[in-house]
């Protein structure tokens, strides 16, 4: 998908009022007795954690009796494009989430407004230093890191045990993954036995799984089209339409791995912790595991942070909701107790609350994942770079291309964006 959309400011703001979940979408301002209107735009609330965004926002509040936060929300997939639209028509939000791997993007345009400049004494240890540095750019803190998750794989214990199959192991291998995933595919009962999008994220992932590295040390050219590349783009392409549906068979459904794990039909999913909280419900027993790895083992980890714009007029209040948003007691208790990811905060007893939840059981494997991450790439031209490794990976996957095909078309995407 574009990301590159240059439209009309009244579009823009049309855009972003439609992204609402509480509140206006009107920017931000005073009012006549002193009261602020504080914008908070987010992607990673909605559907699960709107409450506890909620309760977030009126503990804020109540310590901030003259700020009020609204909160507007729009899905992953559509909330980049509305970001940089409203940004480029004059409507940005006072402030919003950014990921890690799209800060750079943001911060090197000039969009982000240099936190350090309004935080006074704002003590920075209630942090963990791994994700505070992850946002700052040229020695200046451009954002502060929210929350962290990782990627494990899921799986549905009950498949597993009519099958006969054992459950995945921290010690599983690929080979292991596709076996036990073969014996658990029922292609006519519709029931798969694992699900891996063939995209960009899982790529970088798995090339490290299998021994590779995405650039060339000094960062100046792509290295991913390579032995190790091709082994982990056939590990990605080789299950489609195998153990897992092929991409006439998704059929652009929004959600379908989602919605097909829930509905018990499949066995292995590949996919991040924040989908915990989605899962409380579901009719059948589940756990999760660190990924299986190949050469190696290495697991996703993903971190958002909240910024504020450069053209905020509210610059100590959007501080001061940053800061609350991402480091207070209110903050790590709720995101901890909910299952909406974890804080990245220094203090070790607030983190070991998080293995207190019965469910999954496993918990630990998403601490054991931090052992050996794979942080993605980063590029000024991200999205760009992201979709074009993802749109050759698909044509693979869909096979109007071979992967050798595919990985050097990729590769030379990415090569000319670098230039």
């Amino acid at each position: 998908m574009s990301r590159k959309i240059k439209i009309a400011a009244a579009v823009a703001a049309a855009l972003l009022a439609s992204a609402c979940s509480q509140g206006s979408a009107t920017k931000g301002s005073s009012g006549a007795d002193g009261r602020v209107m504080l914008r908070y735009f987010t992607f990673s609330a909605a559907p699960d954690h709107v409450k506890d965004l909620d309760a977030i926002e009126k503990a804020f509040e109540k310590e901030n009796p003259k700020v009020d936060v609204v909160v507007e929300t729009a899905p992953f997939e559509q909330y980049f494009t509305k970001l940089q639209t409203s940004i480029a028509g004059g409507t940005a939000p006072d402030t919003f989430e950014l990921n890690y791997e799209n800060f750079v993007t943001y911060a090197s345009a000039g969009s982000l407004l240099d936190l350090s400049t309004v935080a006074g004494d704002g003590d920075m240890s209630v942090y963990a230093q791994e994700s505070l540095n992850a946002f700052k750019r040229d020695g200046k803190q451009y954002a502060l890191p929210a929350s962290f998750s990782t990627v494990v794989l899921f799986y549905n214990k009950d498949l597993f045990e009519k099958a006969g199959v054992a459950a995945p192991t921290a010690d599983w291998t690929w080979e292991d993954e596709q076996a036990a995933a073969a014996k658990l595919t029922d292609r006519k009962k519709g029931v798969y036995g694992d699900f891996q999008p063939v995209q960009f994220f899982e790529f970088y992932k798995t090339l490290k799984q299998a021994g590779g590295e995405f650039f060339t040390a000094d960062g100046k050219k792509t290295a991913f089209d390579s032995p190790a590349g091709t082994k982990a783009a056939n590990w990605l392409v080789s299950k489609v339409g195998k153990t897992m549906p092929t991409e006439a068979e998704i059929g652009g459904t929004a959600d379908y791995d989602t919605n097909l794990f829930k509905s018990g039909k499949l066995a292995m999913w590949h996919n991040g912790i924040w989908q915990f909280a989605g899962l409380k419900d579901v009719p059948f027993e589940w756990d999760v595991v660190v990924e299986p790895g190949d050469a190696s083992k290495a697991s996703a980890v993903f971190h958002n942070a909240v910024a504020a714009s450069s053209t905020t007029k509210h610059t100590k209040e959007a501080w001061a909701w940053a800061r609350f948003l991402s480091s207070s007691n209110v903050a790590a208790t709720t995101r901890i107790t909910s299952s909406w990811e974890l804080p990245p905060v220094s203090d070790q007893q607030v983190l070991a609350g998080y293995l207190k939840d019965p469910e999954p059981a496993n918990r630990q494997a998403v601490f054991d994942s931090l052992k050996s991450i794979a942080l993605p790439p980063v590029i000024k031209r991200q999205q760009e770079m992201q979709d074009a490794v993802t749109k050759e990976l698909s044509e693979a996957a869909a096979g109007r291309k071979s992967v050798p095909d595919a990985l050097k078309a990729a590769a030379a995407a990415v090569d000319a964006l670098l230039s």
